[in-house]
Order: structure tokens, then C-alpha cells, then sequence
């Protein structure tokens, strides 16, 4: 029970830094990105920056690569608009510790 209250305690007591915390001018930009099902991509958790090799485009439609498998990109997890990050980003979300899908996607800036 002690240990329980300490994590507690610990947990509200921890800095809340943004999705970068190099750059915490961009957290309010974060905050507000939407995917193009009008759902918002942040949820409290960070996005996944991607390196140039772990994302890619073919024909119209993007692909990300996260924990080593390559996963297609549904059209309407695309963020439209510019990238003040500049790094490709996604937002992959998990059901019971498994990869079930993109929430969110950001093409990086050279794209």
C-alpha cells in the first residue's frame, strides 16, 4: 500500500513535458493536430518519431514501419497541412500490448 502511494505521489509530482521537450514551442501546434476523421491525434501520449528509412509513400498512400513491421497507412489518418516538427510522425495505437493501428500519421517536411 505504501509502494501504491508513492507511485501516486510520484506520478503528479513528475515535470508534464510536451511531445518534444527540446521544443515546447510546438505543444500547443500538437495539440492541436487532426487526423481527417476529425479525431484528435494526441491523447496524452507522444508521437513516434520516424527517421526518413521507417516511412515511405507509393502511389498516394503512405506506409510506416514501427516495431519492425511495415504497416499501411489508412488515407484518413493523414494529417493535412505543414509540418513545423519536420520529422514524420505517427500516433500508432495498441490493444492489450499489440500493434492494431494508425490514429494518426505526419508526413515529415521533405515529403
Amino acid at each position: 500500500m505504501r509502494y501504491l502511494l508513492l507511485i501516486v505521489l510520484l506520478a503528479f509530482m513528475a515535470p508534464a513535458y510536451g511531445h518534444d521537450p527540446e521544443h515546447p514551442e510546438l505543444d500547443g501546434w500538437y495539440m492541436q493536430l487532426h487526423s481527417k476523421r476529425g479525431s484528435p491525434c494526441c491523447d496524452g501520449s507522444d508521437a513516434k518519431h520516424l527517421a526518413d528509412p521507417e516511412w515511405d509513400s507509393k502511389d498516394g498512400h503512405y506506409r510506416v514501419q514501427i516495431d519492425g513491421k511495415w504497416i499501411n497507412v489508412p488515407d484518413d489518418a493523414v494529417i493535412d497541412g505543414p509540418n513545423k516538427d519536420g520529422r514524420a510522425l505517427v500516433w500508432p495505437y495498441y490493444l492489450n500490448g499489440e500493434l492494431t493501428g494508425i490514429r494518426c500519421f505526419l508526413p515529415g517536411s521533405g515529403a
